[in-house]
């Protein structure tokens, strides 16, 4: 394997260039992290919205959802017709009694964010817990949507 190497600096009409083709990148990166779900959510007037993931195994469904900075009690979890809505408000805390405030980047408002579940989930079985920021969403499944082994017999 060859390598070069040079010296030459960039004249100023390159980094132009390539300066445009960088902001041009990140504006398009910038653009395209957002999950479609993400956006759907962002469409019902949620002013931020919490990442969640979503594991399944053959006896459950679990949602785990990041909810830093909030408690349990600020969290509403509901089921309509196979749709479960976690809905729920951060509020903003100042913490700096001060005149100048320099920068906000953390996220506060109201989330909702809403999964449709198969039917193969048993409703009466859900449990959720919250520990440490992340809320848990265990979502047992029905036995008879279970895998199961048949024994084939002879004769």
């Amino acid at each position: 394997m060859w390598m070069l190497t040079t010296n030459r600096r960039p004249t100023d009409e390159q980094n132009g260039v390539f300066a445009f083709g960088s902001r041009i990148n990140q504006l398009m990166d910038e653009a395209l992290s957002r999950s479609p779900a993400r956006w759907d959510d962002a469409a019902l007037g949620s002013q931020w919205v919490p990442a969640v993931d979503v594991f399944e195994s053959e006896s459950e469904i679990k949602l785990v959802a990041e909810l830093p900075g909030m408690k349990a009690q600020d969290v509403e979890i509901s089921l309509e017709n196979n749709l479960l809505t976690l809905r729920g408000e951060k509020k903003q805390v100042a913490e700096e009694k001060t005149e100048r405030v320099h920068r906000y980047e953390r996220a506060y408002g109201t989330f909702a964010r809403t999964f449709t579940l198969p039917g193969s989930v048993d409703a009466d079985a859900i449990e959720a817990r919250y520990t440490d920021g992340v809320l848990t969403v265990v979502l047992p499944k029905v036995e008879r949507a279970r895998p199961r082994q048949i024994p084939v017999t002879t004769g």
